[in-house]
């Protein structure tokens, strides 16, 4: 936890030192550090940073030393746009793109973080290395199986050129293979896997496809003018599911409303405290196997309200979980 500590104070000194072209004076690092740091911790970290590579040079100013970042050494970071607070928190960030470490774009990602490796000193990057000791994230539980690298490639340059493709799919719901003439919109990632937002001409609608089904893709020349589709991915749904939003109203028992609170669940919630201590929260998403699932997750601690055919079908669902285990 100390080491931990240590690291995060320091960087916070790196984006301090950053931020400053005329340097910071001790006074104004111990500020920047926060939670009453001493100037011999101060010096220390100033001296930890520059031996891991980072070129940090003092100099007297008016009587009082000031310290400074050298720029100039990352003169072509800052020719292709970048400081080095957002190299170094880009290359941090493959902790949060590992949910795709075994999806269609590894080999892109690997390349791209090699790549920034390559910009600066491997001591600097021993430091940087430490920081995800004290931030990480936990890819999705489940993921599914992988889309085609070249599937993906072809829907993306379909895409981009507005151009119809021929595709093959093995749909969920009917278990059967079906072929479709689509005009794709956009590839999104979300809960563990990559989806396709396609306009169906042969339905009149907007469909989602699971890219990991996609059998064959074939790229048309007929182009298509884009209609006006939603920017969100999913934006009415806690899962991962298309449809019209419904009114839903949940009560949390008063043991699970502190958890209920301090999170935002989606954009339209409302909270409404309970004479017993409790909350109610009220959505407007799609009734899915989402919903569904995240209500029943929290047991006896919650009961839907409303729309009645949500609690219906909970009701059976929790009917047939007991049928499951006998008496």
């Amino acid at each position: 936890m100390e080491r931990h500590t240590e690291i995060v104070r320091q960087w916070r000194l790196l984006l301090a030192l950053e931020g400053r072209a005329r340097g910071l004076t001790l006074g104004e690092l111990q500020d920047a550090a926060g939670d009453g740091v001493s100037d011999r911790t101060i010096r220390r970290d100033v001296n930890a940073l520059a031996q891991a590579g980072f070129p940090i040079e003092t100099a007297r100013v008016e009587g009082r030393t000031r310290y400074t970042l050298n720029r100039d050494v990352f003169g072509g970071l800052a020719a292709a746009g970048f400081s080095l607070s957002e190299l170094c928190a880009l290359y941090l960030s493959r902790t949060l793109l590992a949910a795709l470490a075994g999806g269609p774009f590894h080999d892109s990602l690997t390349s791209a973080f090699d790549k920034l490796a390559d910009a600066l000193p491997p001591p600097l990057w021993r430091f940087v290395d430490q920081l995800p000791m004290a931030l990480a994230a936990k890819a999705p539980v489940a993921r599914a199986q992988t889309a085609a690298p070249r599937h993906v490639d072809a829907l993306m340059s379909a895409i981009l050129a507005h151009r119809r493709a021929r595709m093959r799919y093995h749909s969920f719901a009917s278990r059967e293979v079906k072929d479709y003439v689509v005009e794709p919109y956009r590839v999104a990632y979300a809960q563990g896997t990559l989806y396709l937002f396609a306009y169906v001409p042969i339905y009149g609608e907007m469909r989602t496809f699971a890219a990991h089904r996609i059998q064959e893709v074939t790229v048309l020349e007929e182009a298509f003018d884009p209609r006006e589709a939603s920017a969100g991915v999913f934006p009415d749904s806690l899962g991962a599911f298309s449809g019209t939003p419904e009114h839903v109203v949940v009560e949390f028992s008063a043991a699970e409303a502190p958890y209920i609170r301090e999170r935002d669940w989606h954009p339209s919630q409302q909270l409404a405290e309970l004479p017993s201590g409790g909350v109610r929260l009220s959505l407007d998403v799609v009734i899915d196997w989402g919903l569904e699932a995240w209500i029943l997750g929290f047991g006896p601690a919650a009961r839907a309200i409303a729309p009645a055919t949500l609690v219906a079908r909970l009701r059976e669902r929790l009917d047939e979980a007991r049928r499951q285990y006998g008496e």
